[in-house]
């Protein structure tokens, strides 16, 4: 390779490359019409370096000018160039920073062994959290808090079934992502799309930035729902025959929301309805009745933990509904047809702000039908409302741009707080 060969790549705050010079067609081994506005910068480097040094690199370079320095790159066919790279931002007329230019060259005396980044162990680990999108788990830990919040007002808890079903809800939760990225990737979705925001978006792209194979992600969602089976053992034998069939529920709808046959997620609203009822009434049910079935008089009040599942099923719903606005094209170009493609963004938007106002509306609802299991106290959760205003009022702005991402994490917020509020007032109303 020449060792005079230049590549010039400039990329937006994303990483979405914008343009790429002769030189990058050359070293990497893709055209203009391969790249451009399909591709990030990311893809040329493995996971572990992305996730361990590159966000570095980029920081610096924002904070110093520049970051200069040696790593391996990946070619088109899949192998590895030792190369030295000088990365700087870029700013628009009126110095905004919008984005960053690395300009490689390849080191023609060096092998991929002598300059590839360290990975420590920390980034192995990491990269083990965004595998399994662990920070999503907060779906799961709040139906199961309000499951024994509900469950409070009748029995006392037993902590160490209460610690299991969390367990097992987490098993369940794990194999239901890993799966989905699996079958994401294998239907193409996830290649298709372009405009995906990680972490909220887009899976969690671990297959495609290399941090595991297909095969390896298959392997794990396996696994995971094996555990969470094996943990549900003794939450049957305490709970009933009930858990096994919300178990088996949980895992058909979690397995099939983007497995064929069904692929729940692409039935114009369905995958919306599952996640809600999933994440919301059947998962604290299951809490529920882990706690009380052996108590007639607390078994009576079932309902109660059914409609207490209402308003987080509206809030889990909206995180989904929210996550899809990025992904709109991507799903729509493989037969993803979540609601965000069955109407389109734009009109797409009052579907979010529906779910939003019904979890609130529900909560007051319950607390006006039903004080005894839902005291007054319950209403606390309301103040989150006015964090709502503000996803809302930035996803009507910016819900074809990047700048949705606040909405995006202020969702998941916005669910997790209302949750742990609405739990509190159960549990010490």
């Amino acid at each position: 390779m020449n060792e005079n060969l230049k590549s010039v790549i400039t990329c937006d705050l994303d990483g979405k490359i914008e343009t790429f010079s002769e030189g990058a067609q050359q070293l990497f081994g893709y055209t203009e019409n391969e790249i451009i506005g399909k591709s990030r910068v990311s893809d040329f480097s493995s996971g572990q370096i992305v996730l361990g040094h590159v966000v570095n690199w980029l920081a610096e370079s924002v904070e110093k000018g520049k970051w200069e320095g040696e790593t391996v790159f990946l070619h088109k066919d899949g192998h590895e160039m030792p190369c030295k790279i000088k990365i700087t931002p870029t700013k628009d007329k009126e110095g905004n920073h919008i984005g960053y230019c690395g300009v490689t060259s390849p080191l023609k005396d060096k092998t991929p062994d002598e300059v590839r980044p360290k990975i420590s162990f920390t980034t192995k680990l990491f990269s083990w959290m965004v595998i399994m999108r662990l920070p999503f788990l907060t779906a799961t830990i709040v139906p199961i808090l309000l499951g024994a919040a509900v469950a409070s007002k009748f029995v006392p808890i037993d902590w160490f079934y209460f610690t299991l079903t969390m367990l097992a809800g987490f098993f369940l939760h794990i194999g239901t992502n890993t799966s989905n990225d699996y079958y994401d990737h294998t239907s193409g979705t996830d290649e298709a799309n372009y405009n995906y925001m990680v972490p909220f978006s887009g899976g969690s792209r671990s297959i495609q930035m290399g941090l595991i194979t297909p095969e390896g992600m298959l392997n794990t969602a396996i696994v995971t729902f094996t555990l969470s089976a094996i943990v549900g053992i003794p939450l049957i034998y305490k709970g009933g025959i009930n858990i096994l069939y919300l178990g088996i529920i949980g895992f058909l709808s979690g397995l099939f929301y983007t497995a064929p046959p069904f692929r729940f997620a692409s039935r114009k609203g369905l995958g919306e309805l599952l996640i809600g009822l999933n994440f919301g009434s059947l998962m604290v049910v299951g809490s529920f009745l882990v706690q009380c079935s052996e108590n007639p008089e607390a078994l009576a009040h079932l309902n109660d933990a059914i409609l207490a599942g209402i308003p987080i099923g509206f809030l889990v719903a909206a995180i989904v509904f929210v996550n899809q606005f990025p992904d709109h094209d991507g799903d729509k170009a493989t037969g993803k047809n979540n609601l965000v493609v069955v109407f389109g963004p734009e009109k797409a938007r009052i579907g979010y702000v529906a779910l939003i106002i019904g979890a609130f509306i529900s909560i007051i609802a319950l607390v006006w039908t039903n004080p005894v299991t839902f005291p007054t106290l319950s209403l606390i959760s309301l103040i989150t409302s006015i964090y709502s205003v503000f996803t809302i009022k930035t996803l009507y702005k910016h819900y074809d741009n990047r700048l949705l991402q606040p909405a995006n994490a202020g969702t998941i917020g916005l669910h997790f707080l209302t949750g742990l509020f609405f739990c509190a007032g159960i549990w010490l109303g």
